[in-house]
């Protein structure tokens, strides 16, 4: 059946919540950009991926916009600049996407041998809302790809494709007791810098059932299991067991949508900060395993994401502070940004267990996500699964690679089998 007629109109909207923040700080060393990628079982043909890219954009009307200044806020504009072109991979992933060499979207597509690649910049939409268009632009090209072999075509959306636009957070924005967050200066991961634009990637494989016995042998999550060994290897590769009075902080992105059954496709996270504390020498692996899982029960429940919310929005909603001009909020803000990520160390994200459409599985190998290191976050972790197969993506800044040693070796002692693979920087 299908779906909406296409807009043709110009429309325009507000920027979510949390993406007010991301064009204030973005620049070319903190890009803000997230790459999402899906491989598949034969090489790329790019005039069907093109193609593809044409018959999807008109659809989502989160991905299918330019971002305007306007007096007190940015905010978005239906482009009609024709849809953006598609090229062959030539660079380091999660660069800078600058509109005027994008017909000003926000967006970009590139592909490398099997590999389709969808970058980001994260004003538009988190992890979640970029899948669900890599998803059905993967769809689309398959049956460009192959005509005939799919039972749905190039005019319909697939039913498992959502389009909705809401702000879940003003949606779900209620009064509660709000917390005010205090940021305690954190220790940061430092080292000799790669090059200027160079971003380093180590991917792990390995299998999600075997990673979901070890983390059960523990009454674990997936998730708890790999954020407790994430926080270990800092603490033994970076901080060599030492103790220390500021703490490792690990942010965590919290997908909102199960938690409030929204389906937008804009962002709708939360981010908990998860503090360990090294107090004293020579902490076991599985002490810090447990003691990350303990913050990560208690701040991962409704009632303190609902706190979340209204932190945020509250500020969006304070009456003073919309009448001020963009001009004089950008400067505030950037200053409240700085002083915030004082009080991080780094981030894993996990995105989840992520599926396709039976009949497409045959087609596509793998997925993978990757996210631009931040101001104060030289290294950041991202997971997917797909399959049987769990991805762990470490993309750093920083010439020494002691931590992901650490990292993956913790997960080889655990008895879990690792294939590694990297983008070559760590080589030269």
């Amino acid at each position: 059946m299908k779906k909406k007629s296409r807009r043709e109109e110009v429309g325009w909207g507000k920027l979510d919540n949390t993406a007010n923040l991301f064009p204030v700080i973005a620049n070319e060393t903190m890009t803000n950009v997230y790459r999402m990628s899906v491989t598949l079982t034969e090489e790329i043909s790019p005039d069907c991926l093109q193609k593809a890219l044409e018959l999807v954009l008109p659809w989502f009307d989160t991905m299918n916009v330019r971002m305007r200044t306007g007096m007190f806020w940015y905010y978005f504009e239906t482009n009609i600049k024709g849809t953006p072109v598609i090229r062959e991979e030539d660079d380091f992933p999660c660069r800078f996407i600058e509109p005027r060499e994008n017909k000003h979207y926000l967006f970009r597509v590139t592909w490398y041998r099997n590999r389709i690649n969808l970058e980001v910049f994260h004003v538009l939409a988190d992890g979640a809302g970029a899948m669900n268009f890599l998803r059905e632009l993967t769809y689309q090209y398959l049956r460009l790809r192959y005509p005939g072999a799919f039972a749905e075509d190039e005019d319909h959306l697939s039913d498992d494709t959502w389009l909705g636009t809401e702000d879940s957070y003003l949606k779900h924005y209620k009064k509660v007791d709000k917390k005010s967050y205090k940021a305690v200066p954190a220790v940061h991961i430092r080292g000799e810098r790669l090059a200027r634009g160079e971003l380093g990637v180590i991917h792990g494989y390995l299998s999600v059932q075997e990673v979901k016995k070890k983390a059960k042998e523990m009454s674990m999550s997936i998730n708890e299991y790999l954020c407790g060994i994430y926080v270990y290897s800092i603490y033994k590769a970076f901080m060599h067991e030492n103790p220390s009075k500021k703490p490792i902080v690990l942010c965590v992105p919290v997908n909102l949508r199960p938690f409030f059954g929204s389906v937008t496709t804009r962002n709708f996270f939360a981010m908990v900060s998860i503090p360990f504390y090294p107090q004293k020498e020579e902490y076991d692996r599985k002490e810090i395993m447990l003691l990350v899982q303990a913050e990560l029960k208690k701040q991962i429940t409704r009632e303190h994401l609902e706190q979340l919310i209204c932190y945020n929005v509250s500020n969006q909603k304070n009456l003073a502070l919309r009448a001020v001009p963009l001009l004089l909020k950008k400067p505030v803000m950037k200053i409240v940004y700085l002083s915030g990520i004082k009080g991080t160390t780094t981030t894993l994200t996990n995105v989840g267990m992520l599926s396709v459409k039976d009949e497409y599985r045959p087609y596509i190998k793998r997925f993978q996500v990757i996210l631009s290191p931040s101001a104060g976050q030289n290294m950041k972790v991202t997971v997917c699964s797909y399959g049987d197969e769990l991805v762990v993506t470490v993309g750093s800044l920083l010439k020494d690679t002691s931590v992901q040693k650490i990292f993956f070796e913790s997960l080889s002692q655990e008895g879990l089998e690792v294939s590694i693979e990297t983008n070559g920087v760590f080589d030269e």
